[in-house]
């Protein structure tokens, strides 16, 4: 989110001087300040030279007033100035604001001053000094994202001052410049706004300078002991300062930084600073502002972050802290920012529908509608109803925009918003006004409707018949508008399933008023009717479009939480600290009582039951028969997967039996250890039908949601279990180009399967021609020499080939050296074997005997990726761990590469080897899962894979069986945890009509993703995995010298998208 200034609440301010165009100022207000820090007292020192706009001056007779931080003590270091202390209290007319509801922070204790200027003198110079320090305070507990916050503070840990501090005179609301030249000691470090134009140490002083040429609304200074990273992304330098060195997080930041930049600047326009900085703070906090972002010190390790927090942030940039908000008007940015990131991102994975009914379903969820507003009165998210309103409703609002003007239109829109209003404040008027010029139509009444009119529509299908006249069939459809009070205009998309077509018949039916019938000719019978099926239009969702889910919990006014009686004592004591916690935390009413207390369940309440023992759970039961779940007395099963009762948290729910207007909720587990980990992350799962959690953590392994059953908006006129036609894919508004090339694999694969090479055959001199091509990309990359004599290449003889000769065979071997010496010896090593058949030898199928066969597919893809990964990761990662990247000589004759390079390497050996990922015929995924296979070698596998899928967004299958069919079998035999990848099974395997032209492209940039995210965190993770073998166990693995450090952790988090 972007910093909405604390110190003035301009919510509520209904207008202010000068709004909007900064073409109306001739100049803005400049601070030019030469500041020290001094964290250990708590103190700041500031020199302020500041230059007033004449039109301000001149407005107030030639005296201004100020606010400051108390206890500063500024005096004026200008001849001829007047400074003085006003007695007054501070009123909105002497800040030339024109609003009679005008409110400090009672936080702070503020001092007023006037300053009184000579004729024709507009710059002067001010002194003021003292203590800044503010603790922590936790704002909003009912809100499931809350954070402490603070409105300002210097300490040992760190500085954080913004205008919310008022730690700089603050004269009006008008946009300002600055120059900031801060003085700190020289084992610390200062981030601000602009661009950094000194940054020296003098004087056994650390000393930065600043400079904002573009104008700001406010100041920023944040200091602390930083070790910083830097990488050019185009004209923009990508920063990270971190409070501690992690040079693998913040390669990934800086790449990522570049990524979302340059998607950016091609859908919107150019970066309007000359940095993006992700700074670490010293508390948890997701702040954006202008040219950096805040963010705490678990956030930034969270690994969904960089493609989902993260990229909102940086489009802040654009939106918020370049065009900036007048907030007296409403609050678009952030519904705007969340379309054009969160959304986007979604719409990018193939998931954009169900954001949107997941945004439809917290506003239906968390808003009751004597609670809701319209979005004019949107200023910031403070709770869960703001975010569903000021996120969910304005962020509808621009997808409705979209969808009435077309992809091409709205971004020309976007466009000529930013170039027209950057710098300046906009309104929601001013989005109108630029989006009906574009448009060339009048989308006046659009806006006004969903900005000034609170509420939503609510939909159902009154009617519907159809009958056949002639070959044609003609469908009738009322639809109705049910909620109270005025009809909306409303566009509502349909889509009609007809006989024996598998594409839906699409319209979009026009609202004006509450009922409006539609008669519709049609090719063929219709068979089902759904209305808004991918949730395009802004509305009250009916409870059946909604799985039951845990907002609805957390997001009732009335709540019953039933404690099983029978319970132990002990696990009755943790369902109780639960219940407390809750009733001090969340946003409802919430009444406690045990389950022998009552005669039935409450129908007019949400209703948690906690415990296995709970007398209730037969409710819950009959409840859940719309879904696949089954209830036994030691498990759960939901759909494949089974939960022990004595093992696992549970939690699941359901439709209210009694009235299914409201839910019914389990939480159950036997570890009352666990108790006070689900009490504090279950609110941020809230869009989910059901949980599993492990451990004392607890350790989120499962969840997923309930389908949405009895729709009023699905109605079928025949073939009752009929599934809906597929209705035509939608392209994403913008896509983010990948960190690895599809281009260059496909050149990689091209080149390996080329008839020049026939076929990489045993033995061959084309085999040797592509041992010598691997190792050229491999030195290109940076990669060092892998092997024990210290060369590219691992080189041995043995028999081999179709005549059973003495052959040489080599592994072509790079590495990335480990920069921890705890891990000296250790590796993770990433494989592919570059031999093929040559013309057939071993497994030439009859017929093909004496052709060549290409092996695209197998391996050359694997190669490819193996190569690319090289390029990437050898230009950019510094792992504490050893990576060492092997192409792999000999696998079609029996594993005859991998099984030299475990039994004979003495550098990296395989009893210290971390974990191996093997990449064997990856380039045919298409719309498939990448498969892994032998994910049941180690615990974690899984857990890796299901993070690597979360963070990239990418679909994976992990297997935990291994099939012994390539390389990761020697490794397994050794005992080291090893997976495969596989794109599929096809007809062309050992055939000569695996070719390059059947290669997927785009599937092998997806497995190069999913390899690099497992290999990045296993050459960080602290300990060796947890080896599951039949044989010998782990215990052969040596573990790491040490064992302090960070933590590294996959795995399922809380989805903060919801």
């Amino acid at each position: 989110m972007i910093m909405l200034r604390r110190r003035v609440l301009f919510w509520m301010i209904a207008a202010v001087l000068c709004t909007g165009s900064l073409a109306a100022q001739e100049e803005t207000l400049r601070h030019e300040m030469k500041v020290t820090l001094q964290p250990e007292q708590q103190r700041l020192q500031v020199f302020d030279t500041i230059t007033l706009p004449e039109a301000l001056v001149s407005g107030r007779g030639g005296t201004v007033h100020f606010l400051l931080h108390g206890g500063l003590s500024p005096e004026s270091m200008t001849q001829g100035v007047v400074l003085q202390k006003n007695a007054e209290k501070p009123e909105p007319a002497h800040f030339g604001i024109n609003n009679s509801s005008f409110s400090l922070d009672e936080r702070l204790d503020l001092e007023h001053f006037t300053i009184t200027l000579p004729q024709g003198v507009r710059t002067f110079t001010l002194r003021y000094a003292g203590v800044i320090h503010h603790p922590l305070q936790k704002r909003g507990e009912e809100y499931a994202r809350s954070f402490s916050e603070t409105p300002g503070t210097i300490s040992a840990q760190g500085v954080y001052l913004s205008a919310a501090t008022y730690w700089y005179p603050w004269f009006s609301d008008d946009l300002q410049t600055f120059v900031l030249d801060v003085t700190v000691d020289p084992g610390w470090d200062v981030v601000s706004q602009g661009k950094r134009t000194l940054h020296q140490i003098t004087d056994g002083k650390r000393r930065v300078v600043w400079d904002s040429s573009e104008p700001q609304d406010e100041i920023y200074l944040v200091a602390a002991q930083f070790v910083e990273y830097s990488r050019s992304a185009g004209a923009v330098e990508a920063q990270a300062f971190l409070r501690t060195k992690d040079d693998a997080l913040a390669n990934k930041y800086l790449e990522v930084t570049a990524q979302y930049l340059e998607m950016y600047r091609q859908l919107i326009g150019p970066y309007p600073y000359s940095k993006f900085a992700l700074v670490e703070n010293f508390w948890e906090t997701g702040y954006g502002m202008p040219s950096f972002t805040l963010l705490g010190p678990q956030i930034i390790r969270f690994p969904f972050i960089l493609h989902s927090s993260y990229p909102h942030e940086i489009l802040h940039n654009w939106w918020g802290n370049s065009v900036f908000v007048d907030y007296p008007t409403g609050n678009w940015c952030e519904g705007l920012t969340a379309y054009l990131a969160d959304h986007l991102i979604q719409e990018q994975r193939g998931a954009g529908v169900k954001y949107r009914r997941a945004t439809l379903q917290k506003y239906t969820d968390y808003v009751k509608k004597d609670k809701d507003f319209p979005l004019s009165e949107f200023r910031s998210r403070h709770s869960s109803v703001t975010e569903a309103v000021g996120y969910g409703k304005t962020l509808m609002l621009f997808h409705m925009l979209r969808q009435k003007i077309g992809d091409e239109l709205f971004v020309r829109g976007l466009q000529q918003f930013y170039r027209q209003y950057r710098y300046k404040r906009a309104s929601f008027s001013d989005v109108a006004s630029v989006f009906s010029d574009i448009a060339e139509t009048d989308l006046s009444s659009f806006f006004e409707q969903w900005v000034q009119r609170p509420g939503a529509p609510e939909l159902r299908i009154a009617t519907l018949e159809a009958v056949e006249k002639a070959d044609r069939w003609q469908m009738t459809l009322t639809l109705e508008q049910i909620q109270d009070g005025d009809a909306f205009v409303l566009d509502v998309p349909v889509a009609i399933t007809l006989e024996n077509s598998d594409k839906a018949f699409q319209q979009i039916i026009p609202m004006q008023a509450k009922s409006k019938t539609v008669t519709l000719s049609l090719p063929a019978r219709p068979l089902r009717v759904d209305v808004d099926p991918e949730f395009d239009v802004f509305r009250r969702l009916h409870r059946n479009e909604i799985p039951p889910a845990l907002s609805q919990m957390f997001g009732a006014e009335q709540v019953v939480l039933v404690l099983p009686a029978s319970a132990e004592n002990e696990v009755l004591q943790g369902y109780q600290a639960i219940a407390d916690d809750w009733r001090k935390s969340q946003r409802g009413h919430i009444e406690v009582v045990h389950d022998s207390e009552l005669d039935g369940l409450p129908e007019d309440k949400a209703v948690w039951l906690f415990g296995f023992e709970n007398r209730y759970l037969t409710a819950l039961q009959q409840a859940s028969s719309d879904y696949d779940i089954d209830f036994r007395d030691e498990q759960i099963r939901i759909g494949k997967q089974t939960l022990l009762r004595q093992e696992h948290s549970i939690i699941t729910t359901a439709r209210n039996p009694n009235n299914a207007d409201f839910s019914i909720g389990l939480l159950a587990t036997m570890n009352p250890a666990a108790m006070p980990g689900l009490a504090r992350k279950l609110p941020h799962y809230g869009k989910y039908s059901y949980l599993a959690f492990k451990g004392d953590e607890p350790e989120n392994f499962f969840k997923g949601q309930w389908p949405a059953v009895h729709s009023p908006l699905t109605r079928r006129l025949a073939d009752k279990n009929g599934a809906a036609a597929a209705r035509p894919g939608r392209k994403a508004l913008a896509s983010l180009a990948p960190v690895f090339s599809q281009e260059r694999m496909l050149r990689d694969v091209t080149w390996l399967a080329s008839d020049t090479l026939k076929g990489r055959g045993a033995a061959s001199a084309e085999l040797e021609r592509a041992a010598g091509y691997i190792a050229d990309v491999f030195r290109q990359a940076g990669l060092q020499p892998g092997s024990d004599e210290q060369t590219f290449f691992q080189v041995w003889q043995e028999k081999y080939g179709p005549q059973e000769q003495t052959a040489t065979l080599k592994n072509v071997v790079g590495i990335i050296p480990g920069t921890n010496p705890k891990y000296e010896g250790q590796s993770v090593v990433i494989g592919a074997h570059y031999d093929h058949l040559g013309t057939g030898w071993p497994d030439v199928h009859s017929g093909d005997e004496g052709k060549i066969h290409p092996g695209a597919d197998d391996n050359a893809s694997g190669v490819a990726v193996l190569l690319e990964l090289a390029r990437i990761l050898g230009k950019n990662m510094q792992p504490e761990r050893t990576v060492v990247f092997v192409a792999f000589s000999g696998e079609e004759a029996g594993l005859l590469g991998s099984k030299y390079y475990v039994k004979s390497t003495q550098r990296f050996p395989a009893s210290r080897c971390i974990g191996m990922l093997n990449l064997d015929t990856v380039g045919r995924l298409g719309t498939r899962k990448i498969t892994i296979f032998g994910t049941g070698s180690a615990s974690e596998w899984v857990h890796i894979f299901r993070g690597a899928g979360f963070v990239t967004g990418i679909q994976v299958e992990s297997v935990a069986d291994d099939f012994g069919s390539s390389d990761q079998k020697s490794f397994l035999d050794a005992q080291v945890p090893a997976v495969q990848f596989f794109s599929g099974v096809h007809l062309d395997y050992h055939r000569p009509s695996d070719t390059a032209d059947k290669i997927d492209a785009a599937g092998m940039v997806k497995v190069a993703a999913v390899v690099r995210e497992a290999v990045e965190y296993l050459a960080g993770r602290e300990q060796p995995m947890t080896a599951q073998f039949t044989g010998k166990q782990a215990a052969q693995q040596t573990r790491p010298r040490g064992g302090s450090g960070r933590r590294v952790s996959f795995g399922s988090v809380p989805d903060f998208a919801f």
